[in-house]
């Protein structure tokens, strides 16, 4: 049951921490696409901010299995910590080159900042779950 919590921690903190967070990036002109993406992607069709939150829920997963037994500070910093760099080196690493997207120095920071938020939204979710067991 924990591992299922931690897919929808992850999925959950992906539809409002990351696109929530965005949204205030887009709404301060520092990027040039609206968040809650709804254009359908393959190989399903499904929107894409449902395909980032499933890939969200994925993340949450691994970061339950690494930071699962952590505590206190370790355990909150530790998502936040492992929630920007992982998901981040992936998209720039392998998901952007894919896909022919630019990568650049904003678009790490912008990913480390928008994920790290996500990795906190994570933890937050999770901490909620396991207190109401």
């Amino acid at each position: 049951m924990v591992w299922f919590k931690a897919f929808v921690s992850g999925f959950l903190a992906t539809l409002v921490f990351h696109q929530g967070l965005f949204a205030l990036f887009y709404l301060g002109g520092m990027v040039p696409a609206a968040p809650f993406n709804m254009t359908a992607v393959p190989p399903f069709g499904v929107p894409a901010v449902v395909s980032l939150a499933f890939f969200g829920g994925l993340w949450g997963v691994l970061l339950w299995a690494v930071l699962g037994r952590m505590a206190g500070v370790k355990f909150w910093l530790g998502h936040v910590i492992v929630g920007a760099i992982g998901p981040t080196a992936v998209a720039m690493l392998v998901v952007f080159p894919l896909k022919n997207l630019d990568v650049s120095a904003q678009t790490w920071i912008g990913g480390l900042v928008l994920n790290g938020f996500w990795g906190l939204g994570v933890a937050i979710f999770m901490h909620f779950f396991q207190r109401n067991k």
